[in-house]
Order: C-alpha cells, then sequence, then structure tokens
C-alpha cells in the first residue's frame, strides 16, 4: 500500500528533530459549492533539524516514532 504524502508549510520548529507543518486543502462545499480551505497541523519527524519556520516541505507516513509523530519530512520546495 502507498504511503501518503501530503505538502504544507512549516509553523513551528522549537521541538528538536520535530516540525510542526500545517497542510491546507481546499474543496467545493456539499451545498453551497463555494471553495472551502480547512487545514491541519501534522508532527514531523526531521533528524537533522534542517527545516526552519515559513519553509514549504513535502511529508511522508511512516510508522509511530513517538505518541503523535507519524510523518517525516522527505523534501522541501522553494
Amino acid at each position: 500500500m502507498p504511503k501518503r504524502i501530503l505538502q504544507g508549510t512549516v509553523v513551528s520548529d522549537k521541538n528538536d528533530k520535530t516540525v510542526v507543518v500545517r497542510v491546507e486543502r481546499r474543496f467545493a462545499h456539499p451545498l453551497l459549492q463555494k471553495t472551502v480551505r480547512r487545514s491541519k497541523k501534522y508532527k514531523a519527524h526531521d533528524e537533522a533539524n534542517t527545516v526552519k519556520t515559513g519553509d514549504v516541505v513535502s511529508i511522508e507516513e511512516c510508522a509511530p516514532i513517538s505518541k503523535d509523530k507519524r510523518w517525516k519530512v522527505v523534501g522541501t520546495h522553494s
């Protein structure tokens, strides 16, 4: 089964080897057909502590690393 890959913006890098990534999704409202934006935050593993706040990154699903870390950073975008 393929692992999910999401793209989002780093909102916090204060924890050691962990970044918080906000992933935004857009969809049409079922009744009004207006485009709605919803976001969700994921904690992702960053082994080298190279990612900083404001960076756009890709995160990939992985086995649980800690209580609430189930994603790892796989790449950065400009």
